[in-house]
């Protein structure tokens, strides 16, 4: 009777919590097909403004996006990537960019050692960046510096900042919507000790994530 009670309340949790990670699943993908449109539609636009003024930079432009689109077609397909590739992807993102906007984008990468192999969401860091250009540098004449950094707090925590000069004034619902979007998808995968911070300081505003090394 014992044994017959256990093994029915083993099996009810087991039930309960294959449901449980089926809803995060389920919520995670909708979190991840909510990234790649927003994303496919900026850097469209940004091909567009190129393609009748200069050919030869709208071709390369060309190159840069379908090398970043590929990657977030693929990273969408796993839970977390390694911050080295987020990085590449965001490179790739802003050599578009820079074709862009030249002079007025300006970009500052400080990636500490043994950063490579760190876990994200994927297209987090890239949300990130895309918001630093949306308000930094098209918002102002004069453009902006974009300062990516990444570093080691602790044994277990890092956090990876993205500085623009600017204001929080400007965010728009679609932005702020997006933000918590990556503040959800960071807490799913990485758990409560993940966050998103948002700050605005001496004319800088900051994003900053504090991301806690998985095992």
């Amino acid at each position: 009777m014992l044994v017959a009670y256990l093994r029915r309340n083993a099996r009810l949790e087991a039930e309960a919590l294959q449901l449980q990670l089926s809803a995060k699943e389920a919520e995670l993908r909708a979190l991840q097909a909510q990234v790649n449109p927003h994303f496919f539609f900026n850097s469209m636009n940004s091909v567009r403004a190129l393609v009748y003024q200069d050919q030869d930079a709208a071709a390369q432009m060309i190159d840069q996006l379908a090398s970043v689109m590929r990657y977030a077609l693929q990273s969408g397909h796993h839970d977390t990537v390694p911050l080295a590739a987020e990085i590449e992807a965001v490179q790739a993102y802003l050599a578009i960019e820079k074709i862009r906007f030249e002079e007025r984008l300006r970009i500052v990468i400080d990636i500490g050692p043994g950063m490579d192999a760190v876990r994200i969401p994927p297209m987090t860091l890239q949300t990130l960046v895309e918001n630093a250009v949306k308000y930094g540098v098209e918002a102002s004449p004069t453009g902006s510096d974009i300062r990516i950094r990444a570093w080691r707090d602790t044994d277990q925590v890092v956090r990876i900042d993205i500085a623009n000069h600017g204001a929080l004034a400007p965010f728009t619902d679609s932005t702020r919507v997006g933000l918590a979007n990556t503040r959800q998808r960071l807490a799913l995968i990485l758990g409560a000790g993940a966050r998103l911070d948002l700050t605005e300081d001496d004319g800088w505003v900051r994003a900053t994530m504090t991301v806690p090394e998985l095992p």
